[in-house]
């Protein structure tokens, strides 16, 4: 039996108890083994006719959901295509009118506590208040056993490389980028302004959480 295949095993029997423990919070949990699947659920949880946007999610972009929905011709709040600042903006706050919202998490604790960084703010504005349903995509190599050690990992773990992520498109200039870890900076192009730890959905079931046997994301 090789490393990765302990690896997924170890998922298989973890995801349960995550999930039960997401419900207790008022989540509406699912697990998926792999990407195909996963397209699958998402697909089976929005009704064509409703409208969809997303956040900025390097596991939306290798489960390949995006280009799903564009060559299926679903209605989409596409920030991507706009072709200036001012319309991108635009694009943005009508995203928080979506029926639909799609994004991951920085990462879950074992006991179903959800934690994400945010530079500008938006994608948490979405998670907290706006379109119908969230619907958050999450490896499960994001699951950390306890609520400090999912922060630590959003912090320490995430937000470093999704700075590095971030600065190869928009300036960033942050001591994370060159130490590779987190100097609580004041930098003016943080990427970390905003924790969010999300405990509870409201109303029940608003947030819907699949799992994935794949490592995701940062």
């Amino acid at each position: 039996m090789t490393y990765e295949t302990n690896i997924s095993k170890r998922n298989r029997l973890l995801a349960p108890e995550v999930i039960k423990n997401l419900e207790k919070r008022n989540f509406e949990g699912f697990y998926c083994e792999g990407k195909d699947d996963v397209i699958k659920k998402i697909i089976s949880l929005i009704p064509k006719e409703e409208t969809i946007s997303w956040g900025g999610s390097k596991t939306l972009d290798e489960i390949g959901i995006k280009e799903y929905f564009e060559q299926n011709n679903y209605k989409t709040i596409n920030r991507d295509k706009a072709k200036t600042k001012e319309k991108r903006r635009e694009l943005i706050f009508e995203g928080l009118r979506a029926d639909n919202f799609l994004m991951s998490a920085n990462a879950i604790s074992y006991d179903g506590e959800i934690v994400n960084i945010d530079g500008h703010g938006n994608r948490i504005s979405a998670l907290c208040w706006g379109p119908k349903k969230i619907i958050m995509v999450v490896g499960m190599n994001k699951l950390e056993k306890t609520l400090e050690e999912a922060i630590s990992r959003a912090r320490n773990y995430a937000a470093p490389i999704n700075a590095q992520r971030v600065s190869s498109v928009f300036e960033v200039e942050t001591p994370c980028i060159n130490k590779g870890r987190c100097f609580d900076c004041k930098s003016e192009t943080s990427i970390c302004s905003h924790i969010l730890i999300t405990r509870l959905s409201y109303p029940k079931k608003r947030i819907k959480i699949i799992l994935t046997n794949e490592n995701l994301g940062y």
